[in-house]
């Protein structure tokens, strides 16, 4: 009973957290004429900052990374959240905003092949086939789109960056917990952000009122909140499970544009989200003949054309 009631923690919190993603798209759009470095840095050093500052109101010490952890964290930091946020705008230059997102629908796929073959295990029969109706679900949803010059390749590229969010974490998420892979990843996705900055920026630029408020909702509850929601679930479903709820992120876009009427509710829309839902349904069944727990945690403390969500 006692595992039932984690699965269903570790369920919800992968739920809440791709719906915390895919809802920030108005939040992040605020931040269109910032610079990105910039932002990123600032966004991330503080999320670092309040997941320290809750470690220690808590007393709860923040385990330190081995050498090897080091790689998956730097890993995760410099691809799977400042390059995928990074091809992310540089896509949609060259690519509608749909077209990206429709690539993005086969992060569930990749997920559902590599992560269980890179802890030794077959990939499970019914999380692909769940994963194949979400990407099925939210190419409807999204309406595809078209691209020119190197779109379809950057939009490949975020892809890949958003599958390397999950896949760099699958060992050390076991090894240190999701609080401290979140923490962890914020504070170098926020000293790389800086750097990055420096070097290709080379000014930096006060936020305004309206940008500041748009930082701090990403800092806080986009990254804080929802990056230990998100390395929660990985840590108990495994990230080839946890992979499926991806789907999420375009439905909660659509709710939201809808509710603040920027686009009207469609019929090919509902159907798109009844093929993410049973695509979650299906891939969340698991079966124990067909694939083994993922490893025992320690220390675990819009949409025609919808812009993606930065992360």
């Amino acid at each position: 009973m006692a595992v039932d009631r984690v699965t269903r923690f570790a369920l919800l919190s992968g739920a809440l957290a791709c719906v915390i993603v895919g809802g920030s798209v108005p939040v992040t759009g605020m931040l269109d004429g910032y610079p990105l470095l910039a932002g990123q840095a600032m966004r991330y050093v503080l999320s670092g900052l309040v997941l320290v500052a809750w470690a220690r109101l808590r007393r709860r010490p923040l385990p330190r990374p081995a050498p090897r952890d080091l790689v998956s964290l730097v890993g995760l930091a410099a691809i799977g959240a400042l390059g995928f946020n990074a091809c992310l705008l540089v896509a949609q230059r060259y690519a509608e905003p749909g077209f990206v997102a429709a690539l993005l629908g086969g992060t569930p796929l990749v997920l559902a092949l590599l992560a269980p073959l890179l802890t030794g295990r077959r990939p499970a029969p019914l999380t692909l086939a769940g994963a194949a109706a979400v990407a099925a679900g939210i190419v409807v949803l999204t309406g595809g789109g078209s691209w020119h010059g190197p779109g379809l390749l950057l939009a490949v590229l975020t892809m890949l960056c958003e599958a390397a969010f999950t896949l760099f974490a699958i060992g050390v998420v076991a090894r240190i917990g999701a609080f401290a892979v979140a923490t962890w990843c914020c504070l170098l996705a926020g000293a790389l952000g800086f750097a990055g900055a420096v070097v290709l920026d080379g000014r930096w630029q006060l936020p305004s009122p309206r940008e500041t408020l748009a930082l701090l909702v990403l800092a806080v509850v986009v990254t804080a909140v929802g990056f230990c929601l998100w390395y929660r679930s990985v840590s108990v479903l495994g990230a080839d499970r946890a992979g499926v709820l991806v789907g999420l992120m375009p439905v909660s876009g659509l709710l939201v544009s809808v509710t603040l009427g920027a686009q009207p509710a469609r019929l090919v829309s509902a159907l798109g989200v009844a093929l993410v839902t049973a695509g979650c349904i299906l891939g969340l069944h698991r079966r124990r003949q067909l694939s083994t727990p993922p490893p025992t945690v320690h220390n675990q403390t819009e949409v025609d054309h919808p812009t993606p969500a930065r992360r």
